[in-house]
């Protein structure tokens, strides 16, 4: 494949625009910048954080539990016939103190172990999801990155189009001042430079919102991106193959895997709601000490306090016999999900096939439309040239040279628009088959800069 040829523009931009080199940010610094303020990926962050936190919490189910518990109260019993205690200045108030350390350990609970196993899928979907939010921060920035290159060569372009019509126009003033033309051709340059004009007003207030959005995506004010290599070489899609680039989505696309572990703890779930017909059998222990303050209530005759200890240790067998059809409904309410978990599996796989047959196509479309454009190019200039030949020696109007220049310089910001198109089209091929990382982003950005 040719070298895809691009236009120097730089010191054109620097004219019209006031670019300043020294201070300009190439694609992947841009990129570093908005991971560290882009408020949709802080958010995704923060989100694939509170998932593993939640993940987690699913083993507390199968791990032992301990409490520790203490109350005191007092109680007045008014007892008839029981004489006052020597040296008890209330012998009606009874005082106990109680305090209990108890544990207990699942040893059969298999609704918990489907709980837990959950939570390991739950934490691989939130992997996935934040691979998705990288993948869209990546396209984001590299879109933006673009659109502003695209706005600034279409501006420079309508400026440079405003200088050769207004060229066009002295011409057809001086040939109409000497006779040698009439009024319709300064009419016409002088229509079509008004034209231009309103263009150019056009262009730049597009290059100024385009701005804006990469300031706002980057976190920072007055990004100048760094204009794209005068001259960079882009082969087919490697692998030249696209059942090699869908094939590849099947493992690889975020999307696939979210629907698939989807459909993982949709089965996990039909077990866990059959798990409600099993037993449950749990090991428990307890060591309590009471303190009886004055005897007891029942027991006023008692020494003045005791200190009892209570030590207990068994297995608790809870055998379900029947809950009002509760978990049989559950099961058919979880099997019905795992169907959809199953249809939604199968919608992903497809659109994620179509979407990579697309990207794959478009990219191909693209690089073939940008060797057409610079043939195009190529015979627009020579058309001009000649149709400028032509207007001096009297055998072309005016109009047909203006026509002449619009058509290149419409060529020319088409073209560019397409080589923008091809450079981010490999990224959206990957992004389209989940194989997008950020060293793509880095491999493009040391391609387009160097």
């Amino acid at each position: 494949m040719r070298p895809m040829r691009f236009v120097p523009l730089a010191a054109a931009l620097a004219a019209a625009l006031g670019a300043s080199s020294a201070s300009a940010q190439n694609l992947l610094a841009l990129y570093e910048a908005a991971r560290a303020q882009d408020a949709a990926w802080q958010s995704a962050r923060a989100q694939y954080e509170a998932n593993l936190a939640r993940a987690d919490q699913s083993r507390a189910g199968i791990l032992p539990t301990a409490n520790l518990s203490s109350s005191y109260s007092r109680t007045q019993a008014d007892i008839v016939g029981v004489p006052p205690t020597p040296g008890v200045s209330n012998p009606n108030y009874f005082g106990t103190q109680n305090t209990t350390l108890s544990a207990s350990q699942p040893l059969y609970r298999p609704a918990n172990w489907y709980t837990w196993q959950q939570g390991k899928r739950q934490a691989d979907l939130a992997r996935a999801q934040l691979v998705v939010a990288e993948q869209d921060l990546i396209i984001r920035i590299s879109q933006a990155y673009f659109d502003v290159l695209a706005a600034q060569d279409t501006l420079a372009f309508v400026r440079a189009q405003k200088t050769a019509v207004g060229e066009q126009l002295a011409s057809a003033k001086r040939n109409f001042e000497v006779g040698t033309s009439t009024i319709t051709d300064t009419r016409e340059a002088q229509a079509r430079y008004d034209l231009v004009v309103a263009q150019e007003i056009a262009a730049d207030n597009d290059l100024r919102v385009k701005k804006l959005a990469l300031d706002t995506l980057a976190g920072t004010s007055n990004v100048n991106p760094v204009p794209v290599a005068s001259a960079i070489e882009l082969g087919p899609p490697q692998p030249d193959d696209i059942e090699a680039w869908v094939t590849q989505a099947e493992a690889a696309s975020p999307a696939v895997q979210q629907a698939r572990i989807g459909l993982d703890v949709a089965k996990l779930e039909t077990e866990k709601a059959r798990a409600g017909h099993k037993p449950t059998l749990d090991l428990q222990a307890s060591y309590g000490v009471i303190r009886n303050i004055n005897g007891t209530s029942t027991n006023p005759l008692s020494p003045s306090s005791t200190r009892p200890t209570i030590a207990q240790a068994g297995l608790v067998l809870n055998v379900p016999i029947f809950a009002g059809f509760a978990t049989q409904n559950r099961v058919r309410e979880t099997l019905s999900l795992e169907d959809k978990a199953q249809a939604d599996l199968d919608n992903a796989r497809r659109t994620v096939t179509q979407n990579t047959r697309a990207a794959y196509l478009g990219l191909v479309s693209g690089q073939g439309q940008v060797r057409a454009l610079e043939a195009a190019e190529a015979s627009s200039q020579s058309a001009l040239d000649a149709n400028r030949l032509g207007y001096q020696v009297g055998v072309r109007i005016n109009i047909d040279v203006l026509n002449a220049q619009s058509q290149l310089f419409q060529t020319k910001r088409d073209l560019a628009q397409a080589r923008y198109n091809v450079l981010l089209g490999q990224l959206k091929l990957r992004q389209a088959n989940g194989t997008l990382v950020p060293d793509d982003l880095a491999r493009l950005n040391a391609l387009v800069t160097k």
